[in-house]
């Protein structure tokens, strides 16, 4: 399960793919973030499940980009005496 969640790749794709679509004539995400920004007005509980669920790929995406580059472990020390 952590090698799904922190897969870069996967998410990389997935946002490029669910989190645009549809592509033409502008990105679902943006005008649901614009929307958003101008207040919400008039948007409706199916409107808010369309944002999370284009918004959920990119939300993994940063994460993965965050665990992988900012949060680097440290070498774990053999215990071999």
């Amino acid at each position: 399960m952590k090698q799904l969640i922190n897969n870069r790749k996967l998410w990389l794709m997935a946002s490029l793919t669910l989190g645009l679509a549809p592509f033409l004539p502008e990105p679902h995400l943006f005008g649901k973030i614009r929307w958003i920004m101008g207040g919400a007005v008039g948007m409706k509980p199916m409107d808010w499940f369309d944002f999370v669920l284009h918004g959920t790929p990119w939300v993994l995406l940063i994460r993965a980009l965050t665990v992988t580059f900012l949060w680097k472990k440290a070498p774990i020390k053999s215990r071999k005496q």
